[in-house]
């Protein structure tokens, strides 16, 4: 079994992975919340089901490049119609069961997401590199 990853590894990846379902036309995070191993929420970024997805046109943040918003820009000056992926993770796994959590995201939290993160319990934030 020496192919076999870490758990760290293996969250790690788990993060990146549903980073790939992100619809964001500027950015694809995914998030995982895990404790004693077992992974109780995870998200990615996007619309709500059923509007239409960023990379479709549904947010107009996703509108502008980089060059255009610079990350960081206001959420209120530039609206993003997307729920962030820890967000949704966090959701996903319930406020009790998220407290003493681990947070694996494959990037920087915002400010929003790093007080819902404080909010919510959450012992440790891995960011994926």
């Amino acid at each position: 079994m020496s192919n076999r990853p870490s758990w760290d590894d293996f969250l790690k990846g788990l993060a990146v992975y549903w980073s790939q379902m992100s619809t964001c036309s500027r950015r694809q995070v995914g998030a995982v919340v895990v404790k004693d191993r077992m992974v109780l929420g995870e998200g990615f970024n996007g619309i709500v089901s059923g509007k239409t997805h960023c990379v479709d046109g549904g947010c107009p943040r996703g509108q502008f490049s980089y060059e255009d918003v610079p990350a960081g820009t206001d959420y209120n000056d530039v609206p993003c119609y997307a729920i962030h992926a820890e967000a949704n993770a966090l959701y996903r796994a319930g406020l009790d069961a998220a407290h003493g959590a681990t947070l694996y995201v494959n990037a920087e939290p915002c400010t929003q997401c790093s007080a819902l993160i404080e909010r919510f319990g959450i012992k440790e934030v891995v960011v994926v590199k």
